[in-house]
């Protein structure tokens, strides 16, 4: 029998961030977006790698998230791939980011695009910058854990 696999939801991860920033606390948001917006997302692409958080006028918005356009979805539209898109939040989630991330070292940044029903969310997060040695620390522990593995792997078998 075959097996029935159910799709992933995950659009986009942001994997940079998890390297560079100690994550304090996370959010989830939801995202306005143009229909030639929701093709490209369907389609994957989708890059949020650079993006992070600003507050305006007690709005969130979404700066340096790329979706690029396709082909064929947008021919009466002239696609931007970098423009600022909203983030729907609450009041109360939009002051608390907004007042932590006025601290020195904090900033909100995007971690994952995912679907939740037929809506797409982004996975925001409180974050402070990691140091170098941080992040040294970080890679040592996940090369160590990596070798761990292949070491039981190896004695199991």
């Amino acid at each position: 029998m075959a097996k029935n696999k159910t799709p992933s939801t995950t659009i986009a991860q942001n994997k940079k961030a998890l390297h560079d920033y100690h994550i304090i606390d996370t959010y989830e948001a939801g995202i306005a977006l143009a229909g030639w917006e929701v093709k490209s997302l369907r389609a994957g692409k989708v890059q949020l790698r650079d993006c992070y958080v600003i507050f305006k006028g007690n709005e969130a918005w979404l700066l340096g998230a790329l979706i690029s356009p396709l082909l064929s979805a947008s021919s009466h539209v002239i696609p931007d791939p970098t423009a600022t898109r909203k983030l729907l939040l609450k009041r109360r989630e939009i002051d608390t980011l907004a007042r932590a991330s006025e601290q020195d070292g904090y900033t909100v940044v995007a971690l994952s695009m995912y679907w939740k029903n037929q809506f797409a969310k982004v996975k925001l997060a409180l974050v402070k910058g990691k140091q170098t040695h941080d992040k040294r620390a970080t890679m040592k522990d996940r090369d160590w854990n990596r070798q761990k593995e292949r070491l039981m792997k190896h004695r199991v078998s």
